[in-house]
């Protein structure tokens, strides 16, 4: 019986070894998203382009905005010395020019968040053949998007980066 049970405890440790060696082997890295969005040129030529393709019409909305606020606060300052029927109209025509100034507003956030995801959906997709080819010529088990901590040792980040802008 005694000779059995030594043999499971060398067996146990060679086991135990061999789990261990092949722990150490693992390779794990960490890419964080955010930081790609920040830094990496291609992310921000993209702003940049949404920034040139949208500037026009958020400064069309600012003038707007600019526009019906003049005749609001020109509204306040008159309606006490208009007419009934002339405060009602003019009451009127506010209303509707918010309505169309909310409208456009909302079509143009709309417009810009569609753009944007297009373009961050482009950036993402450049950072994840670089992440999957640094996973394979640096021999990666295992590479994340997210955490919600990361030793610095794993942080892989600025080396995505660096061949994100090297491939532009």
């Amino acid at each position: 019986m005694k000779h059995y049970s030594s043999k499971i405890l060398v067996g146990l440790a060679i086991a135990l070894a061999g789990f261990t060696v092949s722990a150490q082997e693992f390779k794990v890295g960490v890419v964080n998203l955010d930081r790609i969005f920040r830094e990496a040129n291609s992310a921000k030529t993209a702003q940049t382009k949404l920034e040139q393709e949208f500037s026009k019409r958020e400064k069309e909305l600012a003038d707007l905005a600019s526009q019906l606020k003049a005749q609001s606060d020109k509204f306040e300052r008159e309606a006490p010395t208009l007419a009934e029927s002339q405060r009602i109209v003019r009451q009127r025509q506010l209303v509707d020019q918010d309505r169309i100034f909310q409208t456009k507003r909302r079509e143009f956030q709309e417009d810009l968040s569609t753009r944007k995801n297009e373009e961050l959906q482009q950036v993402i997709e450049r950072a994840n053949k670089v992440v999957k080819t640094l996973a394979e010529t640096e021999k990666y088990d295992l590479i994340l998007q997210e955490s919600v901590y990361v030793n610095p040792k794993h942080d892989i980040t600025d080396k995505v980066i660096k061949a994100l802008n090297a491939a532009r």
